[in-house]
């Protein structure tokens, strides 16, 4: 079953004044308007914080609809989600405020995306409602951000390259930060804290989120051992010292979730991993140690309740974040090697023109709402889909015509 197309809305923006929701409202209208072909909505609990956010978008933002809905208020979400092909929503932690819009979404039919990077969330919410998101034709594609789009675009990209240049995917990949510049809002502090604290308390939990392959369907496991890097590390095709990458834990899932929604066309055997490059030499190596150093104490002290005070005391508070001159200055550089299993290397890079985590992710989660709306077939299939596994080329196209991200071969050998 699929959704009739609605005659209100295209798609809905949902938590429209929280941090990211503002820069990907602003964005929306930046590029569309309100007047246009796509016709969009924001929504929210308040109606003076989306007035105010309103007049604070441009001229003739005026005309723009407005939808109150509080996440925790099933009726409305219903009702929401009954006037629109997708739902974009910023309401995190998820893991506290998500379940009940992606209840609506299955219910209705609706299409749905974010950009959730909790990966204990998205497990709870393919356990519960996949049967039924296939049934009512919705297609759920979380994590459309920087977690995890230029991961795992970034991936299927180098895997469409390499079945050109090599007649076959690369059976191993590895991703590696090369350089990446932004800040950090409290809504992304808060979702790692609430994580942290999940885990700590339920050791089922944290045996799951040691697991590559905790969001894959039960069948699609691997025999080969995954790789993951737990402290510094040389890395010798680039010669630089590596630290653990953060984003690495949801990234890595995501990306072996859309090699088993293509059949494993990456290989049934297929390992990824992600890093952080720090530099070379003494320094290099130090930077590495003293990042992986900073990783353990913050989700260490996360963890702990006694603790726990001072780190959100110091951290960024939800609804804080980077400046927009900060997310305009903001960019990130991607390096993907592949190999394939006799041995040919290709290497890729993915580049980003703004802050990461919220200029970049504000364009990328805006282009993920339109590509569902606009760009994939009505009779695709409902159930939790992955960005590269759904929406592929169409978003790749988006995301470079209009999202300020390239995608570029680097070197084959």
């Amino acid at each position: 079953m699929t959704k009739p197309a609605p005659t209100t809305y295209d798609l809905i923006v949902f938590g429209a004044t929280s941090f990211v929701g503002q820069i990907l409202t602003q964005y929306l209208f930046d590029s569309y308007g309100i007047a246009g072909e796509v016709k969009w909505a924001i929504a929210g609990r308040s109606e003076s914080k989306l007035s105010t956010l309103k007049s604070s978008l441009g001229e003739g933002a005026g005309e723009l609809p407005v939808i109150l809905a509080d996440a925790t208020d099933d009726q409305a979400l219903k009702a929401m989600c009954e006037q629109t092909r997708v739902v974009i929503s910023t309401v995190g932690p998820y893991a506290l405020y998500g379940e009940p819009l992606v209840k609506a979404c299955v219910e209705t039919g609706t299409d749905y995306c974010d950009l959730t990077g909790e990966v204990q969330w998205i497990r709870r919410m393919v356990e519960r409602y996949e049967d039924q998101a296939k049934a009512s034709g919705a297609r759920i594609v979380h994590c459309c951000g920087f977690d995890s789009i230029p991961s795992d675009m970034g991936v299927w990209f180098l895997q469409q390259q390499a079945e050109k240049t090599f007649g076959e995917a690369c059976q191993d990949v590895r991703m590696r930060v090369k350089v990446a510049k932004g800040g950090i809002s409290g809504g992304t502090v808060a979702s790692m804290i609430n994580v942290a604290k999940e885990a700590a308390s339920d050791p089922k939990l944290r045996k799951e989120l040691a697991n590559p392959f905790s969001i894959c369907p039960p069948e699609h496991r691997s025999k080969v051992r995954q790789p993951s890097l737990k402290g510094a590390e040389f890395d010798k095709t680039f010669n630089v010292w590596l630290a653990p990458f953060v984003m690495g834990a949801i990234n890595t899932r995501i990306v072996h979730r859309s090699n088993a929604m293509q059949n494993a066309r990456y290989g049934k055997e297929f390992t990824y991993d992600e890093a952080m490059m720090t530099g070379t030499g003494t320094k290099g190596r130090l930077t590495a140690y003293g990042i992986t150093a900073a990783l353990m104490g913050f989700l260490t002290a996360s963890a702990i309740k006694p603790s726990r005070w001072l780190v959100e005391k110091f951290v960024p508070q939800p609804g804080e974040g980077p400046t927009p001159e900060a997310q305009k200055a903001g960019f990130y550089d991607l390096r993907f090697v592949g190999r394939t299993q006799d041995g040919k290397t290709m290497i890729t890079k993915v580049t980003g023109d703004a802050d990461p985590g919220y200029g970049s992710t504000g364009k990328m989660l805006g282009e993920a709402g339109m590509c569902l709306a606009f760009d994939i077939p009505a009779d695709q299939p409902g159930g939790f889909w992955t960005p590269a596994s759904l929406l592929d080329g169409h978003l790749l196209d988006r995301l470079t015509s209009k999202a300020g991200l390239t995608f570029d071969v680097v070197e084959t050998r």
